[in-house]
Parts: C-alpha cells; sequence; structure tokens
C-alpha cells in the first residue's frame, strides 16, 4: 500500500514539472509573437530545430556535470537497458516532442493538444491489458475527465475548435502514443536506475537522432544570432532538462495512469500563465476545464477501497 507521503512527493514533482511545461510553452508563445523581446521582435525558429536544440542542449548541460560529480564508471548502463533507455529516448522524448509539433503545424494547438492527452487513456488499456492495473470506476472516471477537461481548458468549445487534417491528427495520434510510450517505459526503468542516469541517455539517444534527421550543417546555415541560441539554450533548460528530471522523479513514486492524469495540468498551468503573464484572455468555459482537470487529480489518488493495487515494474518490450 503506497504512503500519503510517499504519493504526495509523486504529485508535487509532476505538477512542478507540468508547471515548467507551462512556462516553456509561455515563452514559446512570447517568442513567435513578438512579445520576448522590447524591440517587439519574433523569433524565426522551425518546430524542428526547436526540438532537436531543446534535447541536444540538455544533454551538453547534463553530460559534464554527472561525470564530473559521479566519473564514468557511474553513469554506464548494461547493454539491455541501454536499449530500453535509447527507446525511450528516441521513441518516446523525441518522438513526441516532433509529431506534437508537426501536428500543431498542420492543425492548431487545440487539436495538437486534445489528442495528445488522449494518452492517459491509452495508459489505462495496456495496464489493464497487462495485467498491472484493474479498471476500476474510480480510475476510468478520472481518466475521462482528465481527457473532458483538457478539452474545455484548450478552447475546444467555443474557442480555436477542430482542425481535421488528415496528417495532422494522425501525427497528433502518434505523439499521444509516443507520451504513453514514455511513461510506461520510464516508470519501468526508473525502478532500477537514478533518474538523472535516464535522462542522460533519453537525451542523448534523441540528440543523435536528429542529428540525423537534421545534421549540424543544416542548423548552422540557419545563421541564428546569439539571441537566438541563448533563448534555445534557455528554452532547453526551461522546457526539457527541469521538467523532465522531476517528471521522471515523479514517475518512481507514482504508477503511469496516476502520473499522466496529473500531467494534464499542463494545458491549465500555460492558460493560466498565458493570461497573466501575456494577457490572454481566460474563458468562463476554460475556467470549467480546468476545475475538471483538478476534479480528475484529486480523483485518481483516492483509495478505490479494494486495498493495494500493483504497479508497473516490468521493462515494456
Amino acid at each position: 500500500m503506497e504512503s500519503r507521503a510517499h504519493l504526495a512527493r509523486g504529485y508535487a514533482y509532476i505538477a512542478s514539472a507540468t508547471l515548467l511545461w507551462g512556462i516553456a510553452a509561455t515563452l514559446g508563445r512570447a517568442a513567435f509573437t513578438g512579445r520576448l523581446f522590447p524591440s517587439g521582435q519574433s523569433l524565426n525558429i522551425d518546430p524542428l530545430i526547436l526540438s532537436q536544440s531543446r534535447t541536444t542542449f540538455s544533454f551538453l548541460v547534463l553530460f559534464p556535470v554527472l561525470l564530473m560529480s559521479r566519473g564514468w564508471p557511474q553513469l554506464k548502463l548494461p547493454a539491455a537497458d541501454l536499449k530500453r533507455v535509447v527507446m525511450l529516448g528516441v521513441l518516446g522524448v523525441a518522438a513526441s516532442n516532433y509529431f506534437y509539433y508537426f501536428a500543431i503545424q498542420k492543425t492548431n494547438v487545440a487539436t495538437a493538444i486534445i489528442l495528445q492527452y488522449t494518452a492517459p487513456v491509452l495508459v489505462l488499456l495496456y495496464t489493464v491489458v497487462r495485467g498491472a492495473q484493474r479498471a476500476t470506476v474510480q480510475k476510468i472516471g478520472a481518466v475521462g475527465l482528465a481527457f473532458v477537461g483538457s478539452a474545455l481548458a484548450i478552447g475546444v468549445v467555443g474557442g480555436g475548435g477542430f482542425r481535421m487534417n488528415p496528417l495532422g491528427v494522425a501525427a497528433g495520434m502518434i505523439a499521444a502514443v509516443s507520451f504513453a510510450f514514455y511513461n510506461i517505459g520510464g516508470h519501468s526503468i526508473l525502478s532500477r536506475y537514478d533518474r538523472w542516469i535516464v535522462l542522460l541517455y533519453t537525451t542523448l539517444s534523441a540528440s543523435v537522432f536528429w542529428l540525423f534527421v537534421n545534421p549540424p550543417w543544416k542548423l548552422m546555415a540557419a545563421h541564428y544570432t546569439p539571441a537566438t541560441w541563448g533563448f534555445l539554450l534557455m528554452f532547453a533548460v526551461v522546457s526539457v532538462l527541469g521538467p523532465f528530471a522531476l517528471y521522471f522523479a515523479g514517475l518512481q513514486h507514482l504508477e503511469p495512469t496516476r502520473a499522466i492524469v496529473a500531467s494534464c495540468l499542463e494545458p491549465v498551468f500555460s492558460i493560466v500563465l498565458a493570461a497573466i503573464v501575456l494577457g490572454e484572455v481566460l474563458r468562463p468555459v476554460q475556467t470549467l476545464g480546468i476545475v475538471v482537470v483538478l476534479a480528475a487529480i484529486v480523483l485518481v489518488q483516492l483509495p478505490d477501497g479494494r486495498g493495494g493495487e500493483t504497479t508497473v515494474v516490468e521493462p515494456m518490450e
């Protein structure tokens, strides 16, 4: 039976991670709408380069710190687990980022977010099929509330609505599968290794993958200014290095369904911060969505009255 303190730490880590992702979303909107710099200059950054720089800069910051503090022998992983972490970095972190941005490009932000946040449904289905969880009314209700609340919060009703581009919708669903994959696979590997080691190898594998997709000479050909590179470095720390370290810490304390339902705080924080910092209007239906997401998080963490539950500890094959 999980202790309340154990669960509370897990939720605190996940909430902190989603807050940083909300800050990153606000920074991105500010940069692309000309509100980041006093001059009103916007940053012309390709979504692919944004995805690539996030993981690459995170690895370049993290690796020397861990190497100096722990030494190379402490950073090694057995070949079998190294393969799993590489899959987590490429099929989880890199794929979810890329297909999410691709979905935004082909549809709109509302469509991309709501498709990606079908991931709690996928996690619940997977863990039930594997026999790691029971499909209780409580968990099904929490997942449903999280999905509906996210849809309301990002303005599907009374806002921008859906934009049904087939490629964009397919990309959004792939992003959801990738998001679900690193929740389940991350929980498994984090039961055996320190989160900083897992983060090191996931960012490394994602960075190497991006080098094949977008080689360095293409990056150099973009001729970004020092201010742009500075923004990309800061964005990497705020959107990847910090939040993924916190999110992985949360996965060490929470089973995947609880963690991914709590992650639905991300669109909530994004909307609230955009309203406070950028002056964007927070409509009543969005406020209702925020309340529904919070209700889902409260519901998923309540005891189900049937004793303890099994968590996923085996590797995701």
